[in-house]
């Protein structure tokens, strides 16, 4: 298993929300590139980042920022040309969100041409997946749209409890279960993960990867510590 700390980028700062409330957005980190070094010097191999404008309206404000951890540490994708255009920034993986519930057959060609890849960002408010930075109710249920995304060839989900996000409750451990015994890609739980005990039930809920985000930034969660749990 694997700790992902997350940097979440709006007007190019780094900030946090609560419950995907983008009026409760507030600076974390004066720099996203010294962020992303101390990540990075406390072990991490891995930094999940969100660009918060792009997921709401489809800008891409916050490239420049991303290129900028890129090239100095060693956004809403909806189109082909934005999967190539953020690859081309040397990132890892995409995560295509608002555009899977969309266009689920965008999601199916960009696995046939980028494979593990692309992954898909599934954001649940009350076991419904919302879009459009989290303001809209797709009505999709988030089990039923994992399987979909699945059978298309998606080998990780990201999975977002909206109302744990940024709270520091813990994940939502029986959503996260249901959603393991439905599918058999890799899974990564974001929203709420705020202690080592959470690492260690996530781990051992056979989650392979967990975002973490307020916890790390408050100093709740000692970044090298969750490191070495997850392993």
């Amino acid at each position: 298993m694997r700790v992902l700390p997350a940097i979440d980028l709006k007007d190019g700062q780094c900030v946090r929300l609560q419950k995907g409330d983008y009026g409760t957005a507030h600076k974390v980190a004066e720099d996203a590139v010294e962020t992303a070094r101390g990540f990075l010097a406390a072990g991490a191999e891995l930094i999940h980042m969100v660009d918060l404008d792009g997921a709401k309206d489809g800008t891409h404000a916050n490239y420049d920022v991303v290129r900028r951890v890129l090239r100095e540490t060693g956004a809403a994708v909806r189109t082909m040309a934005d999967v190539a255009a953020v690859l081309e920034l040397g990132v890892s993986r995409v995560i295509i969100g608002s555009a899977a519930v969309k266009n689920p057959e965008f999601v199916r060609e960009a696995v046939a041409k980028y494979g593990d890849r692309i992954a898909v960002g599934i954001d649940a408010l009350g076991g419904t997946v919302r879009t459009e930075g989290w303001l809209r109710d797709s009505g999709e249920d988030y089990i039923g749209f994992a399987r979909l995304m699945e059978s298309y060839g998606v080998r990780t989900i990201i999975f977002t409890d909206i109302a744990k996000d940024g709270m520091l409750e813990g994940p939502n451990f029986e959503q996260l279960g249901r959603l393991r015994a439905a599918v058999s890609c890799a899974i990564v739980a974001s929203g709420g993960v705020s202690t080592l005990s959470d690492i260690r039930r996530l781990r051992e809920l056979g989650i392979e990867e967990a975002i973490a985000g307020k916890a790390v930034y408050t100093g709740a969660l000692d970044l090298a510590a969750a490191i070495g749990e997850a392993k």
